[in-house]
């Protein structure tokens, strides 16, 4: 047993055979509301790689709501001794999310999304070897600091779900992956969605070319500089930034207003730009700063947002295409996108569920994930390849 190997009749148990593989609890995967499609298509990738050991990994779970709103968490089976991990999308307003109260039709909020994710680890009751929740888009992730007399939100919901047996939270691309430190003695992974960003850019732009001198990183704010530096040292492309000048003395919508966004970089005259940022919320800001890209002479605006939420519509975003502003926005499919998004011709959508996927495989059997969150290699392999097809591609043409 000093190897890990399992002894005598153990050894025959399923397909894996060292102690390491043996002794992880059973997956279960709950999807919350709204989760169903991206929860089944991780389900598949999972029972695909495991042989179809299973039908499914799918614990199904509701929350029913009374008439005044009220709601309660539902499990149809025990998750006694399960390595649960719980999928929830707390910015789904789609219609699976409608509920009846006193008689009207309502959407489910964050709000009460994250309340029915307390609802649901409570009626584990406890019972489950570990949970995990895999919240992609962080839960009042921008409110992450205080700046007045102003709540914790992010830091009190982290708080929270430890509290109540979580022993790990997976999220991506975080408002401000500074926010852990608020639970620095649970698990916290903020995931980057780089590798999966640039491979879409180079299936769907076919003479995109992610070489210095031809295509330029910028950021649109102070605060994204570091994604913003990432893919330029991985891909080794020149950097800019937008600083963005507010009106600190008024709160519009829940912000202090922009005046003025102000370039610091090099001339990006003939050249494609690429705009990295978390999220789109209205869209204000990149649509001004497309536009002051093309005023210099920018060749084509791209955006990568790991998450899209046009809080404000799409009508300025279809305004900007038809002016030639943006050639493409690529966002994610780990939150809701509406059936009219998906139908712009200058929308992308970078699926994630074989990537989420693979972080509950592996993290199932107690392994790293170090590897998958960090893809300079595969980054590096994917441009090899591409370099590779494009020199191909010109001897061919002589």
């Amino acid at each position: 047993m000093c190897d890990g190997t399992l002894p005598g009749k153990i050894k025959n148990v399923g397909k894996r055979e060292t102690m390491k593989d043996f002794f992880h609890g059973e997956l279960e995967i709950i999807g919350m509301k709204g989760c169903k499609s991206f929860v089944d298509q991780v389900d598949n990738y999972i029972c695909d790689w495991r042989g179809h050991e299973r039908e499914t990994y799918v614990t199904q779970a509701e929350c029913p709501r009374f008439g005044t709103g009220e709601a309660k968490g539902l499990l149809h089976e025990t998750q006694r001794g399960k390595d649960v991990y719980i999928i929830v999308d707390c910015f789904n307003y789609g219609p699976e999310t409608e509920y009846n109260m006193y008689g009207q039709i309502n959407r489910m909020s964050p709000d009460d999304h994250f309340s029915d994710l307390k609802r649901v680890i409570a009626a584990i009751g406890g019972k489950a070897r570990r949970i995990s929740v895999i919240m992609p888009m962080l839960y009042e992730g921008r409110q992450h600091r205080r700046s007045a007399r102003e709540s914790l939100d992010c830091a009190q919901a982290l708080h929270e779900l430890v509290n109540m047996g979580v022993s790990n939270i997976i999220t991506f691309d975080a408002h401000d992956p500074r926010v852990a430190n608020s639970i620095p003695l649970a698990g916290f992974d903020n995931v980057q969605v780089t590798y999966q960003m640039i491979k879409a850019f180079v299936k769907n732009i076919p003479d995109g070319q992610l070489k210095a001198g031809k295509t330029m990183m910028v950021s649109p704010d102070e605060g994204g500089m570091s994604r913003c530096m990432y893919y330029s040292s991985v891909l080794g492309l020149e950097l800019g930034m937008f600083y963005k000048r507010r009106n600190y003395t008024v709160i519009v919508n829940g912000r202090n207003p922009i005046e003025a966004h102000e370039f610091l970089g090099n001339d990006v005259s003939g050249k494609d730009v690429i705009i990295v940022d978390d999220m789109i919320s209205s869209g204000d800001s990149v649509i001004d700063i497309a536009y002051q890209l093309k005023q210099r002479g920018a060749k084509r605006i791209f955006v990568f947002a790991s998450f899209g939420l046009f809080c404000n519509g799409l009508a300025t975003m279809d305004k900007a295409y038809e002016d030639g502003a943006i050639t493409k926005i690529f966002t994610t499919n780990l939150i809701y996108r509406t059936p009219e998004l998906l139908s712009r011709e200058w929308y992308c959508e970078v699926n994630l569920c074989k990537y989420v996927a693979l972080i509950i495989d592996t993290l199932n059997h107690d392994m790293t994930i170090s590897d998958l969150l960090n893809p300079v290699t595969r980054i590096h392999n994917l441009l090899d390849k591409v370099n590779k097809a494009e020199k191909a591609a010109g001897k061919e043409d002589k």
